[in-house]
């Protein structure tokens, strides 16, 4: 029951709570969020039903606008407005009724391997576009989104300070990197590496790598390794 108010009939204000509307990030003041709140809040349009998107097995559900939503309940309540919209999966047609699909959903409907690694093709030259299960992806921008899958075992060249490395994973940790120029690290203290990279992946396209960090890799990523005694 929507019983969250003062005696002027308006909501008591508490801790911001968190809410996703359309896949982007939200905080509302208040345990309640109306329709109407969630269309100025998420600048939706005035037309469309809005959705509460459920776990399956159950079905989404429909937002009555005449009945706040409880935004306190366990999780973060993530809305949506339904809209059919086209895509592919590996060659087969599906549509969405969310502007935004994650990558999990993209996995299940296309019925793709958990081996297999999930892509937004990109028109050429441009590299495909790895998607991961948590992530998000737009369905409204211009054109139809295509996606495939393909093997998670890959044969790609990482360039470590100017020479070709081959390498077949999708991530490469810090210790690898270091591995890669100089062999097993060396244990004295004194000594430490440094490491640099650029032209990556969309996830870390260049930037300067951290001792147990994880990157993700691409072909001809770039790696600059340095080896520094303090002694």
């Amino acid at each position: 029951m929507y019983n969250n108010q003062n005696d002027k009939g308006q909501q008591q204000s508490g801790p911001s709570l968190p809410l996703v509307i359309e896949g982007k990030p939200f905080t509302w003041p208040h345990q309640y969020i109306t329709d109407a709140e969630l269309r100025q809040l998420g600048h939706l349009p005035a037309e469309g039903d809005i959705y509460m998107d459920i776990s399956e097995p159950w079905r989404d559900e429909k937002i009555d606008p005449s009945i706040p939503v409880n935004l306190a309940r366990e999780g973060i309540e993530q809305f949506y407005i339904r809209r059919p919209l086209p895509y592919t999966i590996n060659g087969k047609e599906f549509t969405s009724n969310s502007q935004y699909i994650k990558g999990q959903r993209i996995r299940q409907e296309g019925n793709i391997s958990k081996d297999d690694d999930i892509f937004l093709q990109i028109e050429k030259p441009w590299d495909d576009e790895l998607i991961e299960n948590h992530e998000w992806v737009n369905l409204a921008r211009p054109g139809r989104e295509h996606f495939c899958s393909k093997p998670s075992i890959i044969d790609i060249t990482l360039i470590v300070n100017a020479r070709e490395k081959m390498w077949n994973k999708r991530t490469i940790t810090f210790e690898e990197v270091v591995f890669l120029q100089y062999g097993p690290t060396d244990p004295n203290p004194q000594i430490t590496y440094s490491v640099l990279y650029k032209n990556g992946p969309r996830q870390n396209p260049e930037g300067m790598m951290t001792e147990g960090e994880t990157l993700f890799v691409k072909d001809k990523m770039n790696f600059h390794v340095s080896k520094t005694n303090q002694s």
